[in-house]
């Protein structure tokens, strides 16, 4: 018998050239492969219809995202409110499929009496209240402060409340162990992130160059790269890149301040794992505790060295496999000892160990197929 299953998306997922876009996207072709039907369902706020979903997808619906003072709502968090879609609930009601939801944004339905009886499940990317009280720690500007505040708080309301109508699957167990013991969730359990096709290819020696990469129009990311040039790289003679997209102007004149600095914007994907396979040091600061890091599973599948803080690695398992600093002068001495340092296979054998097993598509796959039909 075909097994059938609504997807929801908080967005167009492809390009997957974020972290939750990834998580996404690769999903699809690892439930294809599986042989279940899936009728995916989107939020279009900019990326537009994409082809690349028609391939792995029985179906594929768009919807309006409702942004502006439109989408606001001031008992409902914006991330929630701005995806209510009577159009969406319509084409979930003409069947019976199970149906399956990215992230909190697109959960609304859970306070629909219409589904009281559905089989619902949720991805939580993040637990999304501790999400944005960091944004609000790490923002610069009044309004913004004030707006992440403001949904960080409503975000905790929500997710109480949420808690006890679906199953959930978190990216982590630290993420898990939240809903588990401040909100009382019973039906959650962690589910590996969905990754591209990478094999272990970091390969052994020493590279030319230490890398930060990521989406740079991210405040917290900005934050990041101008901490490692102006505290870790001020008076440190080594090559140091930045990479991603949408740097801002003052981040790019800061990054050419430096003879030993400098920064690429918007590279194409091809370029970045170029880059990504060619340094010796990756530089990966972070000021966000929730989630897991698709930026920290590239530098360790494709890369060499990884330095990375606290927050970076808090709770992933992954703590083997990097080289933690919690100050700039830490970061400084750790890029000090490793510059000259080759990377070895022994530490290629024990990433194989660690990441191998744990994020493998299609293992996730069978995993949640046996979750959703028993």
């Amino acid at each position: 018998m075909e097994k059938h299953l609504h997807i929801i998306s908080f967005d167009v997922p492809y390009p997957a050239n974020y972290g939750g876009a990834s998580d996404v996207f690769y999903k699809l072709p690892a439930f294809q492969a599986q042989g279940i039907k899936v009728h995916f369902h989107c939020f279009d706020y900019g990326r537009g219809q994409q082809k690349a979903l028609d391939q792995y997808c029985a179906s594929v619906h768009y919807y309006q995202r409702t942004e502006g003072h439109k989408g606001f709502s001031s008992k409902l968090p914006y991330i929630v409110s701005s995806r209510i879609n009577e159009e969406l609930y319509q084409n979930l009601l003409q069947d019976n499929h199970p149906i399956f939801m990215e992230g909190v944004h697109c959960t609304y339905l859970l306070q629909d009496d219409r589904f009281k009886e559905r089989a619902c499940f949720v991805r939580l990317h993040n637990v999304e209240y501790q999400y944005y009280r960091d944004l609000y720690k790490n923002a610069s500007s009044p309004i913004k402060k004030a707006y992440y505040w403001n949904e960080s708080r409503l975000l905790k309301k929500y997710e109480a409340n949420l808690a006890e109508k679906a199953t959930f699957w978190g990216v982590k167990e630290a993420d898990n162990d939240v809903y588990r013991h401040e909100f009382g969730c019973k039906n959650i359990e962690e589910l590996s992130l969905y990754i591209p096709d990478w094999k272990l290819s970091a390969e052994e020696g020493i590279g030319s160059y230490c890398l930060y990469h990521g989406d740079l129009s991210v405040e917290a990311n900005e934050k990041a790269a101008t901490w490692l040039l102006e505290k870790v790289f001020k008076n440190l003679a080594i090559p140091f890149v930045i990479a991603g997209k949408n740097p801002s102007e003052k981040l790019r004149k800061l990054a050419y301040a430096s003879k030993y600095s400098c920064l690429v914007g918007n590279p194409t994907e091809k370029e970045m794992q170029d880059m990504i396979a060619k340094a010796h040091i990756h530089l990966l600061p972070s000021y966000i505790k929730t989630g897991m890091k698709v930026k920290l599973l590239n530098a360790l599948f494709n890369g060499r060295h990884v330095v990375v803080n606290e927050a970076t690695i808090a709770d992933s398992g992954l703590e083997p496999l990097c080289h933690i600093g919690t100050t700039a002068n830490a970061f400084k001495d750790l890029i000090a000892q490793l510059y000259h340092q080759p990377f070895t296979e022994d530490e290629i054998r024990l990433r194989n160990k660690i990441l191998v097993p744990r994020f493998n598509n299609e293992a996730n796959a069978k995993k949640q197929i046996g979750w959703i039909w028993g």
